[in-house]
Formats: C-alpha cells, structure tokens, sequence
C-alpha cells in the first residue's frame, strides 16, 4: 500500500477509535474530560510528520504538501463516516446529551436561563450528525494543510 495511503487510512481510523473511546467511557458527556478528545489534533500533527519524513526523501516541498494534504483528505473521508455512525446508530443521543452537559456548565457559571437558551438555539445548527461530521472532516484537512505546509519547509529533500 502507498504510504500516502496507509497513512490517510491510519489517521482516520485512530480518529475513529479514539471517538469511540471518548463514547464508551461516556467522556463526552463529563465536562473534566471532553477537552480530551483534543488529543485527535496532536495524533494527527504526530502522524503527518511521521509520514512526510518518511517521503521528505524523494519529495520536494509541494510534493511533500500535497502528501500531508492527501492524507488529511484520505483521513477525513473516514472520520466524516464514522461521525455520522457514531452520532446516529452507535450513540443516537449524543447530541442531547451534550446539550444537556453545556446547559449545566453554562448555569454553573452563573448564566441566566435566557443566555442560555439563546446559546443552545445559536449552536443547533451544528448539533446534527451532518454539521458535526462535516466540521470534523474540514478540522482535519485543514490542519493537515497547516501542518504540512510547516513540516515540508523543515523535512523536504535538500
């Protein structure tokens, strides 16, 4: 298999595993632990400089950008997948729950009841399986053109 390929398929299937763990252990709805899901950034950063090094031999600088690009977009495809299953068959009230767990932190920090409310109808766009996998899939190529664009200057062929 291509490294490029390899790569994409390990990026959005460690997403999707570390999604599902986030999942059963139920910290996505524990504000002490949803920041960790976080952590899916530095997995990808991580992953793409592993890559890119491994081709920064035979790559020159666009070549090595398009690689981390093609990952990403590689990487997303499954991510957009798996979000849209996880957030409708596997837990089907993620949403709810979430919106349960923001209503909680909002009032704990002194909101009152209108504010509140007025934030839950200004995010329930993105609180859909659509919007939510979509803005995870666009998060990853993104930062896969961010991180590619820096990496290549450091780990293209000289």
């Amino acid at each position: 298999m291509p490294p490029t390929l390899r790569s994409g398929f390990i990026l959005g299937v460690s997403v999707a595993a570390w999604t599902f763990v986030m999942g059963v252990t139920g910290w996505y709805k524990n504000p002490a632990h949803y920041s960790l899901f976080w952590l899916v950034i530095p997995m990808q950063v991580g992953l793409l400089l592993w890559s890119l090094k491994g081709t920064a031999k035979v790559d020159g600088y666009g070549r090595q950008v398009w690689n981390g690009v093609s990952i990403s977009l590689l990487g997303s495809m499954i991510i957009f997948g798996f979000s849209i299953y996880f957030t409708t068959t596997i837990f089907p009230h993620y949403f709810q729950e979430r919106i349960a767990m923001g209503r909680q932190l909002m009032a704990l920090r002194g909101i009152s009841p209108e504010q509140i409310e007025a934030a839950v109808r200004a995010q329930a766009p993105m609180q859909t399986p659509r919007a939510s996998a979509m803005a995870g899939a666009i998060g990853t190529v993104l930062t896969g053109f961010l991180t590619s664009l820096i990496a290549a200057i450091w780990l293209r062929k000289k």
